[in-house]
């Protein structure tokens, strides 16, 4: 059985330690909230579908919100003073700004609330009480190596665009960027950011907001700096696909190679119709769900969930998604990563 890179037994674990609370009375309902960067991002829909089903479940009563934009602060500010006003329990976020977020998510935690962080850790990642997540500096690893083994001799002339995330660089933009740098063979320079790096194979960073009209415009402008661009690293599939998009304009989507990160059901697809060649698969369902059962138990009797054992957050894995399997780098197939999509 090919790996998924975080044992199953590590989440099993989470989920007899967290998952064993029974639906709270209802003259004693549990309220949650969980946050996310935007309701449109198919990768928020399943995490927000994923919460729902295990709040019902439980008999956890969930409130949602989410930014107009990814990177829509004040938005998520907002929802989490209501949460603080409305008596809830824990709240669930993917922060748009991982360091301008933390005060009132402090604000939340002396009210006594749990505070888990999904997906983007917070900076400093102790600022929530957990954080559920993939390893994102490994997702980002993993189609580096992927794209470096597939160009073979040919990496060391590489010409690359980075399609980031915001300028305000949010950690988990950071840590795929960095991941992707350093498993194609690049010296990253300072981890905690992105753009300083000196490599003469990379072409430059534009940030894409996560969306395809961001990917579509990044690669448009790096294009015009350097038509010869082989290989496109992408913060997800949706700027994936702008960047594809783009590419058709200028003739090129048959000769550059495009890596991401998510390994959402239509992002498979895109690895199945040579869109793109390889992506990071996460698993955003199951790190809501587990959320929601980390907030139950915190309600019951203030149990908080442990980090995986080595790291400082709860890894729930990640799987390279590929047709095109490169020698000494793990991946699964499509067919097994569109079994996998997001669940």
């Amino acid at each position: 059985m090919k790996r998924i890179i975080q044992s199953l037994g590590a989440v099993s674990a989470l989920a007899f330690a967290v998952g064993m609370a029974a639906p709270a009375a209802a003259q004693d309902t549990v309220g949650a909230c969980l946050i996310t960067k935007t309701d449109i991002n198919p990768f928020f829909v399943k995490m927000k579908e994923g919460a729902t089903a295990k709040a019902e479940e439980l008999g956890i009563e969930l409130s949602t919100y989410a930014g107009k934009v990814d990177g829509d602060h004040e938005t998520q500010v907002q929802a989490i003073e209501t949460c603080i006003a409305s008596g809830a329990k824990g709240i669930l976020i993917t922060a748009s700004d991982t360091k301008a977020i933390v005060p009132v998510v402090q604000q939340a935690r002396d009210a006594g609330l749990l505070v888990i962080a999904l997906d983007t850790p917070l900076e400093p990642i102790d600022s929530a009480d957990a954080t559920f997540a993939t390893d994102n500096f490994l997702a980002g690893e993993l189609i580096g190596q992927w794209a470096a083994a597939t160009m073979g001799d040919d990496a060391a002339n590489a010409k690359i665009a980075m399609l980031d995330l915001a300028e305000s660089q949010p950690s988990v933009g950071v840590l795929r960027d960095q991941g992707f740098l350093t498993g194609f063979g690049i010296d990253i320079k300072d981890p905690s950011r992105w753009g300083d790096e000196d490599d003469p194979r990379i072409v430059g960073n534009e940030v894409t907001s996560g969306n395809e009209e961001g990917g579509r415009t990044a690669i448009e402008s790096l294009m015009i700096q350097e038509p010869g661009i082989n290989v496109i690293y992408t913060i997800n599939e949706p700027a994936a696909a702008g960047a594809y998009e783009a590419l058709k304009a200028f003739g090129r989507e048959d000769d550059v190679l495009i890596v991401s990160v998510d390994g959402g059901c239509p992002g498979v697809q895109n690895v199945a119709d040579g869109v793109i060649g390889a992506t990071s698969q996460q698993y955003p369902l199951l790190m809501a769900s587990l959320g929601v059962e980390a907030i139950a138990a915190w309600a019951k009797d203030g149990t908080k969930p442990e980090p995986t054992e080595g790291k400082d957050f709860f890894d729930t894995g990640v799987a390279l998604v590929t047709g095109e399997p490169a020698d000494g780098v793990e991946s699964i197939d499509v067919a097994e990563g569109m079994d996998k999509c997001w669940g």
